[in-house]
């Protein structure tokens, strides 16, 4: 094939869109589901896939007695019957994020051994679903929240602080479902999918402590509302007895989706190498990195030979500074540093995107780069280094019409990049 940008788009696009469709609970959920019931089945759930993840429950289970409440994102609910949606936001909490959480425990009450939760989890449950610990009110979790996101944490060490503020994260709403059993379907967005991690693990307890919590408070030096210093003075909160039949089922993940992505460049006669679904770090430094990569794979050929493609997934950060007014997330945000790094060098294409559709809080899931996208910037009247200085990549994208828009996707395996080698 002769590779140009209309060429590079289409594949690049093909195998985005392959890795969010390998995620999708319409797909995935039913062949997962546990053996019918004995008795009561409630279905509880928090994430941005969950209302889609319900609606593929219930229409797999139209013949068992259902009822339950599950928690989204502002404009990802879809109809799920006999299953209660509610929205609520993201990243940062509001009261809705509690009302959901109270309406689950409230279902989860009265429940006997014989009795089946279904858990429904997915990415960005950790805001949706929202019980502050005892002392903390909800414009306390709101401030820690707007600290973490902004701190340049990564999403496990967010995870370890919000669960020790939480009376629902770490396992608690498990222990409210005692003695039922409690499977859980997990649709994971974290590096190494490991369950404690997704949405802060309602339904899985994990080995970490009040003083895990307070190391990454001290080394991103944040400053805590007092009701939350309280409760990591006393111990964190308290953990309930955890249901004896409990199990957790992986369904869909970042490595899923990077393997989708894979079979689309085999289908194209491109050779693929993936990297990991874990890379972590500060978004342009990751871009400039990657930036390296492409280049030397272009010229030289290693580590790979062209055509190619370089995938990879993880979740990467971006530190802000408190009167930062720029607009991007951190896909875009790499995928500026990366055209920086590449210097318009010919033959190299990339695309990059969170899988839920949402890049940070903006309306694109990324953007994709091209030879000539710094010249398209700069003739737009933007400095490339200065926006990207001033945390501002979403502007500079939509100003060239090069940001992917796809809507809610109505799932979450994290961000996929994709650079072609031409």
């Amino acid at each position: 094939m002769s590779w140009n940008d209309a060429s590079a788009r289409r594949v690049l696009r093909r195998m985005f869109d392959a890795a969010v469709a390998s995620a999708d609970p319409s797909k995935v959920v039913a062949q997962h589901l546990p053996d019918r019931p004995r008795s009561r089945c409630v279905v509880v759930g928090a994430g941005k896939a969950s209302a889609a993840m319900a609606a593929a429950l219930e229409a797999a289970w139209s013949d068992v007695e259902l009822s339950g409440v599950v928690v989204t994102r502002y404009g990802h609910a879809v109809p799920a019957g006999r299953i209660e949606i509610i929205e609520a936001a993201h990243p940062v909490p509001d009261e809705m994020s509690v009302r959901a959480a109270d309406r689950i425990l409230t279902s989860l009450r009265g429940l006997g051994p014989d009795d089946l939760v279904v858990a429904l989890i997915s990415g960005g449950g950790s805001s949706l679903l929202v019980s502050p610990a005892h002392g903390m009110t909800l414009a306390d979790k709101q401030a820690v929240n707007r600290m973490l996101l902004a701190s340049g944490a990564t999403i496990s060490e967010m995870n370890i602080v919000r669960k020790q503020l939480s009376g629902i994260k770490g396992g608690r709403l498990a222990a409210a479902a005692y003695p039922a059993r409690v499977v859980t379907l997990v649709i994971s967005d974290v590096p190494g999918d490991e369950p404690s991690q997704i949405a802060s693990g309602p339904t899985v307890a994990d080995g970490t402590t009040v003083d895990d919590a307070r190391e990454i408070i001290s080394r991103y030096r944040l400053t805590l509302p007092p009701a939350a210093r309280a409760v990591l003075d006393r111990g964190g909160s308290a953990l309930l007895k955890m249901p004896t039949d409990l199990e957790v089922r992986l369904i869909a993940s970042p490595s899923m989706a990077l393997d989708a992505a894979t079979q689309v460049a085999r289908e194209e006669g491109i050779a693929p190498i993936i990297l990991g679904d874990a890379l972590q770090g500060e978004a342009r430094e990751v871009g400039t990195v990657l930036s390296g990569i492409a280049i030397s794979a272009k010229t030289k050929g290693h580590p790979i030979n062209g055509p190619a493609v370089i995938l990879s997934g993880g979740e990467t950060s971006v530190s802000l500074p408190k009167d930062s007014t720029g607009r991007g997330g951190r896909n875009t945000e790499f995928l500026l540093s990366l055209a920086i790094g590449l210097d318009g060098v010919e033959g190299v294409w990339a695309i990059a995107g969170d899988t839920d559709g949402i890049d940070g809080a903006e309306v694109a899931a990324g953007a994709i780069v091209t030879p000539d996208t710094l010249a398209r910037i700069a003739a737009s009247g933007v400095a490339p280094r200065s926006v990207l200085a001033r945390h501002d990549s979403y502007s500079a994208f939509s100003a060239i019409g090069d940001l992917v828009v796809t809507g809610p996707t109505l799932t979450n395996v994290n961000d996929i990049r994709a650079i072609l080698i031409g």
